[in-house]
C-alpha cells in the first residue's frame, strides 16, 4: 500500500496540463463527486488513499489523473463572472432601479432566483431579514468594481465616501486596500462579512 501511494505522489509531481484534463474528465465520470467533496486531507498521498473508494473501478493510471485535478483545482484562483443587471432590475429593498448604480450593484442568488440591490447596505438587510440558503452572495471591489463573494471580502464603514442610499458598506478585496480607503476617507471601521451585524447595517441609516 505504502508504495502505491509514494508512485501515485512522485507522478503528481510530473504530471501535465492533459492530465489535469484527463483527470476532471475522470472525476465527472467515475467517482461520486459529493462524498469526495467532505474528505479532509494534508498531503496528496491521503488524498490518494481516501478516494479510492468513492472512484468506482478506477486504475492506479487514473487514480493519478484524479489526484492531481483535485489538487490544481483547489490551488487555482476562481473566476468570477460579473452577473449582468437588467435594465428594470430593482432593489429588493428600496425600490430603486440597480443598473443605475453599477459601482455599487450587489446581487444574491437563491436557489434560482437572482436578487438585486443598490448597495451592500441594502443587500445585508435582506440577507438579515430573509431566512433561507443562499447559494452565492456577491459585491464589487470598490476600485477595481470585480466582484467578489461577499464572504471574502473586507468592509469599511463610515467614510466620508456615499452609496445610493447614503453611508455604505463599501467592499475590498484585501485588507489593504481597505485599510488605505479607510484611512484616505476617514473611514471609522473596517469588517470582515462574519463580523457585520444586523444592529450595525441599520444603524447606518440613522
Amino acid at each position: 500500500m505504502f508504495l502505491k501511494i509514494l508512485f501515485i505522489f512522485l507522478f503528481i509531481v510530473s504530471a501535465s496540463n492533459g492530465d489535469y484534463k484527463k483527470g476532471e474528465k475522470l472525476y465527472n465520470i467515475m467517482c461520486d463527486k459529493e462524498a469526495i467533496d467532505k474528505v479532509k486531507y494534508k498531503t496528496k498521498e491521503e488524498l490518494a488513499s481516501k478516494i479510492e473508494n468513492y472512484c468506482e473501478n478506477i486504475n492506479e493510471k487514473n487514480l493519478q489523473a484524479v489526484v492531481f485535478y483535485l489538487t490544481q483545482k483547489e490551488s487555482k484562483p476562481k473566476i468570477i463572472e460579473k452577473p449582468l443587471i437588467p435594465k428594470d432590475a430593482k432593489c429588493k429593498i428600496c425600490g430603486m432601479f440597480v443598473a443605475k448604480y453599477p459601482k455599487w450593484a450587489t446581487t444574491i442568488k437563491k436557489n434560482k432566483e437572482m436578487l438585486y440591490f443598490d448597495g451592500a447596505k441594502d443587500m445585508m438587510k435582506y440577507y438579515f431579514d430573509n431566512k433561507g440558503k443562499f447559494n452565492q452572495i456577491l459585491v464589487n471591489d470598490y476600485y477595481t468594481l470585480n466582484p467578489i463573494i461577499a464572504q471574502d471580502a473586507i468592509f469599511v464603514i463610515g467614510s466620508n465616501i456615499y452609496g445610493p442610499m447614503g453611508d455604505e458598506l463599501i467592499a475590498f478585496k484585501t485588507e489593504n486596500k481597505a485599510k488605505n480607503f479607510s484611512n484616505e476617507h476617514h473611514g471609522k471601521k473596517i469588517v470582515k462579512f462574519n463580523e457585520i451585524t444586523k444592529e450595525l447595517v441599520y444603524s447606518l441609516d440613522k
